[in-house]
């Protein structure tokens, strides 16, 4: 068994319980990527916080809120987009809202779509802020208000997809329009000021920092010395902006069992602020992914930096407690994104493929301990995703925490491969249909998931076995709604959708959560892992407007049947 500080596994078991043997050259490789053995650190030690408090039974939504767009958002689902969809839920009894990332991306032109790659986890995206509800538009002279509105994108692109460059090219005008001007006085050291700097030196070194002069790879005076002061003001006002808006949508939430959760991305660009920031904790060239699995045959290469599991414990976890802190200040909860990697991430050595990497195990007590602790402090409760190859002391230990797991109905399954009955699904969990990297309902039934795949070239096998393979699925979901009285031969897929959604009722799951992908039978999921261009990843918006989003009879069938929960 690795140790956990720099225990790099020689071998490792999949789901199935089969057992794969790591190349020794690239364990050497990881070995060589985490550096030399750290000296014994002084930091103390994290003592247990306990249990969180029991999570009490709701349901929800799960939102994309990118695809979430109103009549008065700019072609993006935006902050008061998330506001006013959760005080719908709320008035229909809803005790919880589980949101995308939000994390800041690095402010260039094209602008990463992905929130799931993020270039900070400590702060917002600017995207998302809606700019008619800023002070300084209300406060704004006609003629100036005027100037800002003509800068609204005009009409959505005619693929239907979103247009993340058009509108932050919009918004990124209104937003200069209106910030205030920069004060003469330097500006403090902080974190949110090192953001800032980052995001000002990205406009004229690019946002990748080790491609910078070698005087600029790191915050202090010299990158501080040549910031722009202007830029270095705008950035640090988009994020006070972002908090009030977050608080806004927080307030919105209140009397909710839960209210908003947010998501925690697992890693970050490794050319990004948060690595540039925070280096000294992070580990140099290694990235993280996952290795294959039936949905993801050929592993998964995030592209994403992680923390290097020394240097963290050598500073008393100071970076890990900061970011949790500053995320649950405006959340009811956190859910986070492959939850093991608390346990262990899987390393991907540079110039390797996803299949070629191992483990790397940190401090879980350490890192476990500290999330525990500030979500008691914020009155939080705590998500983990917990699906794919997980250990078994990762399911064990969320349970005697209270922290609830990820129960999926596509992976929820006995050892044979068979869908469980709802009654044998776990009870300190959250249940849904699916992921924003799974098949939505829609597309499992239809097998879109089978067609997306074989289009963008990820499949490792026929085609003709992938089909085959999810015939038997649909078959065998089928043959348990059919055993639960939910379906009968001659169901449509509406209605075996429909039945989807009671399966979950019957679940002893702590919260139940939908999605509108789900609800409204879109077939395409907002992410297809293993893609880039091939597939339009994280630009599908809801078929309806937030306006008839919450009139849909389709969307207040499920709220209603939810509801009496």
């Amino acid at each position: 068994m690795p140790g956990f500080h720099r225990g790099v596994a020689t071998y490792y078991e999949t789901s199935a319980g089969v057992r794969v043997d790591i190349d020794p050259a690239v364990v050497e490789t990881v070995l060589s990527l985490l550096g030399p053995p750290a000296v014994p650190h002084a930091a103390a030690p994290v003592v247990p916080a306990g249990p969180l408090p029991e999570v009490p039974r709701t349901w929800g939504w799960m939102l994309q809120l990118y695809g979430v767009r109103s009549a008065a958002s700019w072609g993006v689902g935006d902050l008061a987009d998330l506001a006013e969809f959760t005080r719908w839920a709320r008035s229909t009894g809803a005790g919880a809202i589980l949101v995308n990332p939000l994390h800041a991306v690095a402010p260039v032109d094209p602008l990463p779509s992905s929130p799931y790659s993020p270039s900070s986890r400590r702060f917002v995206n600017p995207l998302y802020l809606r700019i008619t509800d800023l002070p300084e538009y209300r406060d704004a002279p006609p003629g100036l208000r005027a100037e800002v509105d003509a800068l609204r994108p005009a009409v959505s692109p005619p693929d239907g997809l979103i247009d993340y460059d058009g509108v932050w090219r919009a918004k990124r005008q209104a937003l200069t329009l209106l910030c205030p001007p920069a004060g003469s006085a330097a500006p403090e050291r902080s974190d949110v000021t090192d953001f800032a700097v980052y995001c000002a030196l990205v406009a004229d070194h690019g946002p990748d920092w080790r491609t910078w002069p070698s005087e600029l790879r790191r915050p202090g005076p010299a990158a501080y010395a040549v910031a722009d002061p202007a830029a270095v003001a705008f950035h640090t006002w988009l994020q006070v902006r972002c908090a009030e808006q977050l608080a806004a949508a927080n307030a919105a939430a209140e009397g909710m069992a839960v209210g908003i959760i947010h998501d925690l991305a697992v890693g970050i660009d490794p050319g990004g602020a948060d690595a540039w920031t925070l280096q000294d904790v992070i580990a140099a060239d290694a990235k993280v992914g996952a290795p294959p699995d039936a949905f993801n045959q050929q592993g998964q290469d995030w592209g994403l930096a992680t923390w290097s599991p020394d240097r963290l414990a050598d500073t008393g976890y100071a970076a890990w407690r900061t970011l949790l802190r500053e995320i649950f200040r405006h959340a009811g909860g956190l859910r986070v994104d492959h939850v093991a990697g608390l346990w262990r991430l899987w390393w991907v050595p540079p110039g390797q493929s996803p299949a070629e990497g191992t483990y790397v195990y940190y401090d879980d007590a350490a890192m476990l301990g500290i999330l525990v602790e500030e979500a008691k402090l914020a009155g939080a409760v705590v998500v983990g995703e917990d699906l794919g190859t997980v250990e078994d002391t990762v399911t064990t230990t969320l349970q005697e925490r209270n922290i609830l797991g990820s129960a999926v109905l596509w992976f929820t399954r006995d050892d044979d491969g068979r869908f469980l009955p709802p009654g044998d699904w776990p009870d300190n969990a959250v249940a849904s249909i699916s992921t924003h990297d799974l098949p939505t309902a829609a597309g499992f039934l239809s097998g879109e998931h089978v067609l997306s795949r074989a289009e963008a070239g990820v499949l490792t096998r026929d085609v003709k076995l992938e089909w085959a393979a999810a015939t038997a699925d649909r078959t065998a979901l089928l043959d348990l709604l059919d055993a639960e009285g939910l379906t009968g031969a001659d169901s449509t897929d509406e209605e075996i959708v429909l039945a989807m959604h009671q399966l979950l009722l019957r679940t002893p799951c702590r919260v139940v959560l939908a999605s509108p992908y789900d609800v409204l039978g879109e077939v395409r999921q907002p992410n297809l892992p293993g893609t880039t261009s091939q597939y339009p990843n994280w630009r599908i918006p809801l078929s309806l407007s937030l306006e008839d989003l919450t009139t849909d009879a389709r969307m207040k069938q499920i709220a209603d049947l939810f509801s009496g929960r």
